[in-house]
């Protein structure tokens, strides 16, 4: 099982502010997250095909 990624991490990698993932999350355009207790966590895979889905790809 890969490692899940946090939200700072996915900000941080998309180079984006916690708050733009916080809107994206709310509004349904960014990547999926997954609800582990009160902690909201990304699977790598999910946000890879998300940017891909952005790319066009």
């Amino acid at each position: 099982m890969d490692p899940l990624l946090t939200l700072d991490e996915v900000a941080q990698a998309l180079k984006v502010s916690k708050n733009t993932i916080y809107q994206w999350r709310k509004t349904g355009r960014g990547p999926v997250g997954i609800r582990v207790g009160k902690y909201v966590r990304y699977r790598p895979e999910a946000v890879s095909a998300w940017l891909d889905e952005q790319a066009g790809i």
